[in-house]
């Protein structure tokens, strides 16, 4: 399979799978509404989000808020393409990283487009402590992104450039 079929593939699931658990949080869960997943760890929950990353920029006035976070996302997304293009065939490691990464922020984009924010529903906590809530997209975005900071130090390793 060639590289581009590589990532669409991956990518594609990505976006699948974040769309279809957040269609089913906003068809069975309340707005608000908590599930106990991991006593003390993890809950289920439906939260929008009509700011970034940790809610920022969520309170800025709509009519900037929205084109900002779309154009961001669209900026993301051709920066991630042609992260594609320029990564060589054989460093599959990379290349699944980037469609973890494009397959999130098209998931996310597609909530901002539809909906005019993001639904989150993964929350993790430590006692009182509690992490912003998050969904499937933001999983692989972070996951995708750890994925190439490790690559990028593998390379060096390796006196790859």
């Amino acid at each position: 399979m060639s590289k581009y079929g590589f990532v669409t593939a991956w990518a594609v699931a990505v976006i699948v799978l974040d769309q279809l658990t957040k269609l089913a949080v906003r068809a069975w869960l309340p707005l608000h509404a908590e599930i106990e997943i991991l006593p003390g760890f993890a809950d289920l929950t439906h939260v929008k989000n009509t700011g970034g990353a940790f809610g920022f920029l969520a309170r800025a006035h709509d009519s900037w808020r929205l084109p900002f976070f779309i154009g961001v996302g669209i900026v993301a997304i051709a920066a991630l393409v042609y992260l594609v293009r320029v990564t060589p065939e054989h460093e599959r490691l990379g290349l699944f990283a980037v469609a973890g990464v494009l397959g999130g922020a098209v998931g996310n984009l597609i909530d901002r487009v539809w909906f005019g924010e993001v639904t989150d529903f993964i929350s993790l906590h430590w006692g009182e402590y509690y992490w912003p809530a998050f969904n499937v997209a933001d999983s692989l975005i972070t996951i995708g992104a750890v994925l190439l900071i490790v690559q990028s130090f593998l390379r060096r390793e390796t006196g790859e450039e």
